[in-house]
């Protein structure tokens, strides 16, 4: 049997699953591609790369070189432009490609959600009048909020953003999850939080948030997840281990 060769569209907890996975595999050889927007990506099994590739034209020159056989876009459900690049990339260069993502959040009963389609939707959704808000978006889009500056922000990221992006009133908590259900609460009730701003990143290690906003009784605005093109999807680790000998 060929070695396959397999690129890892990385940057969330799937890819590193799969990483360890497809290292631990001899029929396979594989590389994972970190964007490069932490300084401190957390490590992973395979060889990897940080930084872009150039836009769709780079990519496609990438998986031609290096003879790539399969590519898994394991990267976060909100990296649309990634998503498109890879997709047209896969689609010039002859490669398959196959979207593994975990699965959305779903409202359960006693959850009080707000679901909007981005971040302008959200900052609308805030309403006119004052209230503490907890955003849970990370760093990038932060500057979508301040068009509301009559609220008071309390920012949790990994790296720091940049001043200019902050609302007027804008508290920065530093922090990698995942985070405890009794310190989510304890945050909330410290900070006073009124109403909570997430996307709809699903899976259980950012969970902690929406089970303590329902203790709590606030308000999530949820901001739905884009479109990810017509390319074949799993939230499964073994159908991409399969995939990759298709």
């Amino acid at each position: 049997m060929l070695l396959r060769r397999a690129l890892v569209l990385g940057g969330s907890t799937e890819a590193r699953l799969l990483a360890t996975r497809i290292a631990a595999d001899r029929r396979l050889w594989g590389v994972i591609s970190l964007a490069g927007r932490t300084s401190a990506p957390l490590a992973h099994d395979l060889p990897t790369r940080v930084g872009g590739f150039g836009g769709v034209e780079g990519l496609t020159r990438y998986l031609i070189e290096e003879r790539i056989s399969h590519v898994v876009d394991a990267t976060h459900p909100f990296a649309a432009r990634i998503t498109a690049n890879a997709r047209a990339a896969c689609a010039a260069a002859g490669a398959p490609l196959l979207v593994l993502t975990r699965p959305p959040w779903v409202a359960a009963p006693g959850d009080r959600w707000i679901e909007v389609a981005g971040n302008a939707a959200a900052a609308r959704a805030l309403g006119d009048s004052p209230r503490r808000v907890f955003l849970a978006i990370g760093r990038q889009g932060v500057a979508d909020f301040r068009v509301a500056p009559q609220h008071q922000y309390f920012l949790r990221v990994i790296e720091a953003p940049n001043a200019g992006d902050l609302p007027p009133s804008c508290e920065v908590i530093f922090g990698r999850g995942p985070f405890a259900l009794e310190d989510e609460i304890a945050l909330m009730r410290d900070r006073r939080i009124e109403i909570i701003v997430t996307k709809n990143s699903g899976g259980a290690l950012a969970y902690a948030k929406i089970e303590a906003a329902r203790a709590l009784g606030l308000d999530v605005v949820m901001i739905a997840r884009p479109a990810r093109g017509d390319a074949a999807m799993t939230h499964d680790i073994d159908a991409a281990m399969a995939f990759l000998f298709s």
